[in-house]
């Protein structure tokens, strides 16, 4: 994979850094923006498959990770602001982290995409999906690697056993990163590596990065727990509509092969995470439950922004289509 196209001065700098030549990173002034959101993807990025054209040493470049830092505190003290509200909803609720994680579950925001992609979505618009979920879907559960080592016991165990469930359980056709590029491949798309992030927008980079800030810091382990939390007990349903959506408009089998396999492996997974991973952790590190609280709130309110930005924008050019998704 080549690094990223630009979208603004601060990737431009993080960019040139990252080939190995000197620039001055611009500080963010607002985390959100495209610019950011691409820079520090790029950013992250060196530290699962890297880019053919990065110095060899780009990772431990220190203005790069000056600038990582500072962008880093921004994101943190934003996700903590928009989710505050739920966050302290959850924590005053009575009873075990698993029952706070599914009150925050079922309270949280939905879109309309998963329905729309089901019943009224063209071609072009379930392919539209496909490509920007492959950022994330081609080194999926590999943010989540990186907590392993940061917890014991018994979490520790069953965090291995589903990462290992993810990972293929020792079939590497199985792994759920090549079932995804074999549906990329059926439908006739590009299964390389980062092949679309020129087209990803910046709600769906912020939903990827939020997965790497979380768990590239072991002091917010809890945090990247209760993510994995949420993302897998809001998985199951979304996939059966996609699936669904997938097989109506004449896709091929392989392509909603993924999502079956993720209604099935996702409704245990949502036991295993909430109860055996979530539960044992917070039982052994109690002080951890506030920001386990904090990332299952994140991925809900974040990735219902990247879904509904999707939505918005694959039904733009057919707005006829697009309330009847709701």
């Amino acid at each position: 994979m080549h690094l990223p196209r630009p979208r603004g001065p601060i990737s431009e700098a993080v960019v040139e850094v990252v080939r190995g030549g000197r620039a001055e990173i611009p500080a963010v002034t607002d985390v959100r923006s495209e610019d950011a959101q691409i820079a520090l993807w790029t950013a992250y990025e060196l530290a699962y498959r890297g880019f053919d054209d990065a110095a060899p040493d780009a990772e431990r470049d220190l203005e790069l990770l000056r600038w990582r830092h500072h962008a880093e505190d921004l994101l943190e003290a934003e996700l903590r602001d928009v989710t505050r509200s739920a966050v302290d909803e959850a924590r005053a609720a009575a009873g075990t982290v698993e029952g706070r994680l599914r009150a925050l579950v079922e309270a949280g925001p939905s879109t309309p995409l998963a329905r729309h992609l089901q019943r009224r979505a063209t071609r072009e618009q379930v392919l539209a999906y496909l490509v920007e979920r492959s950022i994330y879907h081609l080194k999926e559960s590999d943010p989540q690697a990186f907590v392993l080592g940061r917890v014991d016991g018994p979490a520790k165990v069953a965090l291995g056993e589903l990462l290992y469930d993810e990972y293929g359980g020792g079939r590497p056709e199985r792994l759920h990163s090549h079932l995804y590029a074999e549906a990329l491949e059926a439908c006739g798309l590009d299964a390389t590596y980062g092949a679309y992030i020129d087209q990803v927008e910046a709600p769906t980079l912020l939903s990827n990065n939020v997965m790497s800030l979380f768990a590239m810091q072991r002091r917010l382990r809890g945090a990247s727990l209760g993510h994995l939390a949420a993302f897998e007990a809001t998985s199951t349903d979304p996939c059966r509509r996609i699936a669904a959506g997938i097989e109506r408009v004449g896709l091929p089998d392989a392509a909603a092969a993924y999502f079956h396999e993720h209604v099935e492996a996702d409704a245990v997974h949502e036991q295993v995470v909430m109860g055996d991973i979530c539960g044992a952790a917070v039982v052994a590190e109690p002080e951890i439950e506030d920001d386990l609280l904090l990332g299952a709130a994140t991925c809900l309110i974040i990735d219902a922004e990247a879904s509904q930005s999707l939505y918005d924008a694959i039904t733009a050019s057919t707005p006829e289509l697009a309330g009847a998704g709701r």
